[in-house]
Formats: structure tokens, sequence, C-alpha cells
């Protein structure tokens, strides 16, 4: 009954979002409005066009108040915040992406530890009942190890990205036992592993890539096919978002941190999962296209070949489980992709994947 009892918690609560703008925070923000929730959104204007922000025309849905604002400029943000006057808050706002966190390590840090920083600034000061920082799976010292890595693991990310993402581990650390366990803020950090759905439509991201060469016809090129990662459906993660902010709006000592991710055994290598998704456009489009192993660059930055989590926690203690295994998350990603490029309303098909999630979640109990 976790969907109804989600709808039943949401609907006519204010949610204050940073980083609506982006595919994950699109998506939550169609579903919020699904559950009946009063939506603030805080966040750059979309980088890509198309966007899913714009397919979704959250500018102008009635349910949201959308803010285009830099996490950076604490005065933008604490104005929009304390006019929210939010009972939730959802932090996704973030540079999202390793090669360019490369590129540009200053942006990165900025953005991630004291865009983090600002945001719970905000929470100490004009108060909330329940908050969650999504960070990533990346934020552990990675041992290019077999198994997943718990929560208890060393924090330590090697690139500007996943390091500015343990520094924001850090930075919410620090103020939960600076302030919000004294005040009985519960805020918790959620650790997701890779997320895939339609409407995603960033570079350097091994779906949008899938997308972009099956509609241009051409072959897919593999950059890293043998790297292993926690691959799940984004509505995997945001539905385990909102679960952990409800559980720990009714017990705050629920708060801390969870691991996001799949079953090990839908824990696949890039090649295996671009192979999935050629099957899966060919079939549902009868089209052809094929993989090949892009040439290796010389002189491509570090990242990790293999990353599993273990998500032990938040099954036992919130009893939080995936729905949907690999070669569901990616037909849905297809489907959804596939409709929007024939024509079909973005809005529409977000609308009817979130209804069939839910369903599927009733179902599996």
């Amino acid at each position: 009954m976790e969907g109804m009892e989600l709808k039943d918690f949401y609907k006519g609560k204010k949610v204050f979002i940073t980083g609506h703008t982006g595919f994950k925070g699109a998506w939550l923000c169609e579903i919020l409005c699904e559950l009946g929730a009063e939506v603030t959104g805080y966040a750059l204007a979309p980088e890509e066009s198309p966007s899913l922000f714009e397919l979704l025309n959250i500018q102008k849905n009635p349910q949201i108040n959308s803010i285009i604002g830099d996490i950076r400029d604490y005065t933008a943000l604490s104005d929009a915040y304390k006019s929210a006057e939010p009972d939730i808050v959802f932090h996704l706002a973030a540079q999202p992406l390793v090669r360019e966190s490369y590129a540009d390590p200053l942006y990165t840090y900025e953005t991630n530890v004291m865009g983090t920083a600002n945001l719970l600034e905000c929470v100490r000061i004009f108060g909330a009942a329940s908050v969650v920082n999504i960070t990533t799976d990346k934020v552990y010292l990675n041992n290019e190890w077999e198994w997943g890595y718990r929560e208890n693991e060393p924090l330590c990310g090697y690139d500007p990205y996943s390091n500015s993402k343990s520094c924001a581990e850090l930075v919410t650390y620090s103020y939960n036992n600076s302030y919000f366990k004294k005040e009985g803020i519960p805020v918790s950090t959620a650790r997701a592993g890779n997320v895939i759905g339609g409407g995603d439509f960033a570079k350097d991201r091994i779906v949008p890539d899938c997308v972009r060469a099956a509609q241009n016809k051409a072959s897919l090129e593999l950059r890293n096919p043998y790297s292993t990662r926690p691959y799940q459906h984004v509505l995997e993660a945001l539905f385990a978002y909102l679960l952990i902010a409800r559980k720990q709006f009714e017990k705050p000592d629920l708060a801390d941190c969870y691991n996001v991710g799949p079953d090990e055994h839908d824990c696949v290598t890039t090649g295996y999962l671009a192979d999935v998704f050629c099957k899966a456009w060919n079939t549902h489009t009868g089209q052809g296209i094929v993989c090949k192993i892009a040439p290796e660059a010389a002189d491509a930055p570090h990242e990790a070949s293999f990353l599993k989590l273990d998500c032990s926690k938040i099954k036992t203690k919130l009893w939080w489980k995936p729905v949907y295994d690999i070669n569901t998350a990616v037909i849905k990603t297809v489907e959804w992709s596939a409709g929007q490029i024939n024509g079909a309303d973005a809005r529409g098909l977000c609308k009817q994947q979130i209804k069939e999630y839910m369903e599927d979640v009733q179902r599996n109990g």
C-alpha cells in the first residue's frame, strides 16, 4: 500500500526542490504534482535543449513555483526558501558529470559543496520538517571491489565530482551533529546509483547517447563497455527519496545515510546495458542499431571500473525494495524515448509511467 500512503502523506505538503530543472528534478516535480503537493523549485535554467523541464512545461505548471536561480547565491536561495516555508526539502542541485568536473573543478566544488552548505544553512535558519540530500554512489573510496559498498565505508571520491559529493556528505554530517539533531530536524543523505529513464538528454551518459544514436540511425560507440555500475530506473530512486522523507518525518530517528540502488544481479556493465537497449529498441521500433567499442583515448580521465552498492540498510530499516529489474528499466526507457521522438506528449508519457510504477509498487507490496 506504499503508493497510497505516499499520496495521503504528500497531499497539500509544501515541498522545496533544488535542481528541479534537471532530469531527476523534473521527474520529481511531476510525481509530486500527481501526489497533490505544493512544489517550489529552485535551479539554474536547463543546459540542454530539449530538456525534460521544458517538455513538461514546468515553468507554467500552476502547482509549481519555478524559480531560476543559482544554488551558489545564498541570498537568492534563502529568499526563495523563506518564501516557500517548506515542510519537505529535496536537494538535487549539482554539477553531476564526472568528465565535466575534470574540465571545471572549481565550479563543481562551488556548486556541490558550497551549494549544499547554502541549502543546509537555509534549513538551519528557517526550518523544515524533513530533508533529503541526494548525493551519489561515487562518494566511496573505490577499491574496485566485487561486492557492494555499505554506508559505513570510507568516503573519498577520486575525481572532482565524486570528491565534491563526498565533501557534501561531510557538510551534511557536520550540520546534523552541530544543529539538526538538537533541533529535531531529520536530515538524510541518499547515495543513489546511476539512474536511467526517458527524458534524459545530458551529454556523457550512456542512455542519452543510446537514444541519440538510435534517433540518428547510427552505430552506438561505447567509451567504457566493461565498467560495472548500479543502473536503476529514475522512478526507483525518486520513490526511494519520497519514502525516506516520509518515514523520517513520521519517525525522526530514521534519518540516516542510505544507499539507493538495484539488486546485486542488476548491477551490470555498460556494454551489457547498451546491448539490452539496442535489443529493446530494435524490438520496439523495428530498427537495427548496433553497439561497437570506441577506440580507447590515451588521455581519457580516470573513471572507476567497478562499483556496486549494498542496499541492505534501506531495505531493512525502511522496507524499501526495487521494483524493476534492469531489463524492465531499459524497456520503460525505450518506450518513453521512442514515444517522445514519434511525437507523443512528454507529460502524458511521464504520467503514464508514474501510474504504472505506483501500480507495480502496490502489486509487489
